[in-house]
């Protein structure tokens, strides 16, 4: 196992990403929020690259929902491929339900451009493992294990949990780029009490890694009121295969406007929207 550095310390890394060795020009980091994150994560992608935004050739750092976005956006999928799944009840305790889920659209695809981070039963440290070595059905079953709700993943022996556990984004692990592009579901003001502490801590995330990239562009970007609206404020709300299909088209205009203005000027660094 492989380690970076950030300021906010030491970033384990399993499979040694080659992704992770080289500057690239554009990065993507995928936040978690549920089937609903899912939804927002790849409506906001997708209006992206209507734009002309190669999202699909950045490399994606996903955690918890946005490890499946990541994982189906570099194997050319869509929403509506992730959507026909079916959405586990919860709570469910059985073992490996959420990679027999992945596997009927990601297969035992592996792709190097996708990292996800999860968090280790024992121990509790956050770990950012490789696309390109692991099977993406793993991953983001791993990723997306959230306690007292889904069954922890095994990946070569170790017991993984949602990464979401640790942080909502985990963009302080991000590949180098000269901009980096964050989408996060669940930060902000607008999504209640829950939204203000993510957005608290991807702030302070946020600013570790500008200390270390000062010459980066960071743009992110967050739901609106109007999402907010539709999702509420109940945790179990994010689970909601109905709101998450109401969700999309909000989120896909929202990265319709954001490709435009990246597109159209050099916008101001460390942008973020809601």
């Amino acid at each position: 196992m492989a380690q970076r550095h950030s300021r906010a310390g030491n970033v384990d890394v399993d499979g040694h990403p080659a992704v992770l060795e080289q500057r690239h020009p554009l990065a993507m980091v995928y936040g978690g929020g549920g089937v609903v994150g899912i939804a927002y994560t790849a409506g906001v992608a997708a209006g992206l690259a209507s734009t002309g935004i190669p999202v699909g050739e950045a490399p994606s750092l996903g955690t918890s929902a946005g490890s499946w976005t990541a994982s189906a956006i570099a194997l050319g999928l869509t929403y509506d491929d992730l959507a026909e799944l079916p959405v586990p009840s919860v709570p469910n305790a059985r073992s490996g339900v959420l990679a027999r889920i992945a596997r009927m659209v990601f297969g035992e695809s592996t792709h190097h451009q996708v990292s996800v981070s999860a968090v280790t039963v024992r121990g509790r440290r956050r770990h950012i493992l490789d696309g390109g070595v692991y099977a993406l059905a793993d991953l983001v079953a791993a990723s997306s294990a959230v306690p007292g709700l889904l069954p922890p993943h095994r990946i070569d022996g170790r017991l993984y949990v949602d990464g979401g556990m640790w942080s909502v984004t985990s963009v302080d692990a991000a590949d180098e780029a000269d901009r980096v592009i964050v989408v996060a579901p669940l930060a902000g003001r607008v999504m209640g009490p829950m939204g203000r502490v993510a957005g608290a801590l991807l702030d302070r995330e946020l600013g570790r890694w500008r200390a270390c990239h000062p010459e980066a562009d960071i743009h992110m970007i967050r739901p609106n009121r109007e999402m907010a609206k539709i999702v509420g404020v109940r945790p179990l709300a994010l689970f909601d295969s109905e709101r998450a299909r109401a969700v999309y088209p909000l989120a896909y205009d929202q990265g319709v406007r954001w490709g435009e203005d990246i597109q159209s000027a050099a916008p101001a660094r460390h942008q973020t929207a809601g």
